[in-house]
């Protein structure tokens, strides 16, 4: 395979230096997804803001990026590859300077620069994958998903290791000072996301077809409020449980029956704003039905855990986000490799296999205590990070090649609005299972005043229940995998890229 291709222009492009600009974009913006969780206590002593508060940084992050999601199938339609890249780093790059200036007397403003940032990882992860699809043929199309892997799986386990490793203390290097501030998590971003902008102009092309399609506002607003008011229902689930009428249960039926409706609309339309036929497709069904599985439970421990180390444990943020390093490093080195062995034998037994250690390193975690070690600890979650990248990446590789060249971008963004439902629901049901576990072990209140160690010790069993019960589902999640991944199509399948089919 030639390293050069042509774009929708007919100029040469150097197809690996385009997907290394791509990668390093993409790493860096989505190491601000998760960056700001070890920060929050800074950020509630800055702005003078409740846990509950500071939590809708996160919160917001999440639904203005799963609103996005659906959007980017007529945007990477609509406008020219290297155009709609560069809008979206620019505007992440906006959104960045605007969190870093944000006056501590403005938490709205922070807000507002949370979304803009959301907005643009939610166009650049389907752009990623679809110009992967693009740039590569049938035959390689597996490594490069796997180079996605390798930005998906690392960047956000990353992100709180950083952030941590910058509240610890002042760093200087070069002679500059980098200040143990909540700011400094946004400064460090910077500079590289703008390097990335300044060499896109040289390396990145539009190797996409665009077509003049006019934009659908109706759909517009029914994708809008039906994913927001369903990611935020799922969102609330953790704070106010799931029969709370106002938070939950009224967003949640909102969403669903606008979803519906939005559904409705769309195959009713000649050209949808978001085809759900794809859904036609059993390849790609399965398989999406398949990476939301693994989405959930990756996502669901990734939230659960890091309390466990910190309130069980008594680890600092920075001590807990470098016991779970080595399993995001683990991810990002299997990723590649798992890309290579599905270019040569398919979806089936890497799924079948990954799913297996999935299960293997999650169902230990039933049996943790306030005493087990880290090393231990350690070494499960880095077997679950093994056995998520066998599966990740593969099978989103293979749910984009059932497709054809034209019906890819609509694909991928079904498939990742799928993951953003999936990660929402996943830590929605695992925080609920915790906090309904624990509460039915508590012990009694009078039994405080009368004996407070034997309380103490029996708050902590209490809540040790709620993260077995949780890390049990977890696995369950992974059970229910590998008996699907048994239907998967037991060869590679592949329709060529744009590149070769317009060859």
């Amino acid at each position: 395979m030639s390293d050069t291709i042509t774009d929708t222009h007919g100029k040469s492009v150097n197809r690996l230096a385009m997907m290394l600009v791509l990668l390093v974009g993409v790493f860096s913006v989505m190491l601000m997804q998760t960056s700001l969780g070890t920060a929050q206590p800074a950020l509630m002593k800055a702005f003078d803001v409740n846990a509950s508060t500071v939590q809708w940084l996160t919160t917001i992050f999440l639904m203005a990026n799963g609103i996005m999601v659906p959007v980017s199938a007529f945007l990477t339609t609509r406008i020219p590859t290297k155009t709609l890249y560069l809008s979206a780093l620019s505007l992440f790059t906006a959104g960045t300077f605007l969190a870093f200036i944000t006056p501590t007397n403005a938490f709205w403003l922070l807000m507002v620069a949370r979304v803009l940032q959301a907005m643009a990882v939610g166009v650049l992860m389907p752009l990623m994958q679809v110009v992967s699809l693009t740039l590569f043929d049938a035959e390689s199309r597996g490594k490069a998903m796997g180079l996605g892997g390798l930005v998906v799986g690392m960047a956000p386990a990353i992100g709180p290791t950083l952030s941590g490793w910058i509240l610890e203390k002042d760093h200087t290097f070069l002679g500059f000072t980098l200040q143990n501030s909540w700011r400094s998590i946004f400064l460090i971003d910077l500079p590289v996301v703008i390097i990335v902008i300044i060499a896109s102009f040289f390396v990145f092309h539009d190797v996409l077809p665009t077509r003049n399609i006019s934009l659908n506002v109706r759909s517009l607003i029914e994708s809008t409020f039906g994913f927001g008011l369903l990611l935020f229902g799922f969102a609330m689930v953790s704070t106010h449980g799931w029969g709370d009428l106002g938070w939950v249960i009224l967003p949640l039926i909102a969403g669903i029956l606008i979803i519906a409706e939005f559904m409705w609309h769309q195959s009713r339309m000649d050209k949808p704003f978001l085809d759900m036929s794809v859904f036609k497709n059993r390849q790609f069904t399965i398989t999406t039905i398949l990476v939301s599985l693994a989405m959930m439970s990756m996502i669901g421990v990734e939230m659960i855990l890091p309390i466990f180390l910190q309130n069980i444990r008594g680890m600092t943020p920075l001590h807990s986000g470098l016991t779970l390093l080595p399993g995001a490093l683990m991810m990002g080195l299997i990723s590649p490799l798992a890309g290579a062995f599905y270019d040569k034998h398919g979806a089936k037994r890497l799924a079948i296999t990954g799913f297996t250690i999935l299960i293997i390193g999650t169902l230990p975690l039933f049996y943790m205590t306030a005493d087990t070690p880290s090393i231990y600890i350690t070494a499960l979650y880095t077997l679950r990070m093994f056995g998520i990248a066998m599966v990740m990446m593969p099978l989103t590789a293979s749910a984009m090649g059932a497709l054809s060249p034209e019906t890819a971008a609509q694909g991928t963004a079904a498939n990742n609005t799928m993951r953003q439902i999936a990660s929402s629901l996943g830590t929605a049901i695992l925080a609920s299972m915790m906090q309904s576990v624990t509460d039915n072990n508590k012990p009694s209140s009078a039994l405080k005043g009368q004996d407070p160690l034997e309380w103490a010790q029996k708050m902590i069993d209490a809540t040790l229940k709620g993260f077995h019960a949780s890390f049990l589902l977890a696995a369950s999640f992974a059970i229910v995998a590998v008996i699907i991944a048994f239907t998967l199509h037991s060869g590679k399948v592949n329709t060529p890229s744009k590149m070769e089919a317009s060859k």
